[in-house]
């Protein structure tokens, strides 16, 4: 559904490795792209989801905001990483007024962190009226979202001290799948799928079918493992060896092939994280076997990344495309950038899909 001009939000990604922007316009016709922009971040700005250097960021979105040109303040964010818990659980029936009111109570069994210290969401998932036990339509299935207070409120502080509004606070899977659903086609939405989000420091893992999470995960992997193999193999600091992973350096042939083990090493690690979250779903779902990988984040470029992972779980593995169907004017915007950007933009756009007053 279009979202009324007032309404719209830019979506605001704040990632460990860079910041990245997105505005869409909505209108009867369809979506088209009206911004996009992405500023890298200095090394352990942010780590493991916590803003360590406040005025860092603020800095960075300051000038992306004036570098795009946006006049919008009011933006969608979103975090992830173990400040979040997402769990479904199954539950006797209520209003959802009522369970508003007792969903505290009702999370508390559920939620590795003190009850006080984390804002809770929850959504009423479309269920067949039967639990796993064979009871009745007196249960329900609800998608109970725990994020801690303390990780939110660093977010809101940098967002408003910037001179933004936050609108909406997110989570980087919903956010994600958010941004496939818009750009797939009716059928694909309908199948298993698994989406991977390789990040600087994290990889997510959120397989969904028919628009419901089936399991979420977020484990310590991500670009930065090779960042840090380079510095101990190569003895060199971390923008040094930032610019020997993107291939901007000129190698040796030892040290050409000492970095290609090190990319080996570490894809090996991400695909086996990726491989134990498929057996886990396809024991806990084995009616929903996964039908395709969807890849997004920036280190999923990694070469031999998709290949490996391909030959490894015999599953189909594709690269998100975000952008897909929308409107580009080509006038404005590179098309071949986009198509490269794309799974880094894909949390943004997600994000920027969202409105004011959404839940």
């Amino acid at each position: 559904m279009p979202v009324s001009k007032k309404n719209q939000l830019i979506g605001l990604d704040i990632g460990s490795h860079a910041i990245k922007m997105v505005e869409i316009d909505h209108s009867k016709k369809g979506m088209a792209l009206k911004n996009f922009g992405m500023i890298g971040l200095p090394h352990q700005v942010i780590v493991e989801g916590s803003i360590k250097d406040k005025d860092a960021v603020c800095s960075a979105i300051k000038q992306l905001v004036r570098n795009l040109k946006i006049k919008n303040t009011n933006v969608a964010a979103s975090i992830s990483g173990f400040s979040v818990i997402i769990k479904k659980i199954m539950m006797g029936y209520k209003e959802e007024a009522e369970l508003e009111k007792n969903i505290q109570e009702e999370a508390e069994q559920y939620i590795p962190f003190d009850i006080n210290e984390v804002n809770l969401d929850f959504d009423i998932l479309p269920s067949s009226g039967k639990s796993s036990e064979g009871e009745d339509a007196d249960r329900m299935e609800v998608m109970l979202v725990a994020a801690k207070k303390d990780i939110i409120n660093e977010y809101v502080n940098v967002i408003e001290r910037s001179g933004l509004n936050p609108g909406v606070m997110d989570v980087d899977a919903f956010a994600l799948q958010n941004a496939f659903e818009v750009s797939t086609d009716e059928d694909s939405s309908r199948a298993c799928v698994a989406l991977v989000n390789v990040g600087a420091e994290e990889l997510g893992i959120n397989a969904i079918k028919k628009g419901v999470s089936l399991f979420t995960r977020d484990s310590s992997y991500g670009g930065v493992q090779i960042n840090e193999a380079i510095m101990s193999e190569f003895k060199v600091d971390y923008e040094q060896a930032e610019k020997i992973k993107l291939g901007s350096e000129e190698l040796q042939k030892d040290q050409a092939k000492n970095l290609d083990d090190i990319l080996k090493s570490v894809i090996s690690d991400w695909v086996r994280e990726i491989t134990r979250a498929l057996d886990f779903l396809s024991s806990a779902f084995p009616e929903d076997p996964v039908e395709k990988i969807i890849l997004a984040g920036g280190s999923c470029k990694t070469p031999g990344f998709r290949k490996t992972l391909e030959s490894e779980t015999r599953i189909p593995v594709i690269e998100i495309s975000p952008f897909s169907k929308f409107f580009i004017d080509e006038k404005h915007f590179d098309a071949k950038y986009l198509e490269y950007m794309a799974p880094q933009a894909a949390v943004a756009v997600g994000l920027a899909l969202r409105g004011i007053g959404d839940k």
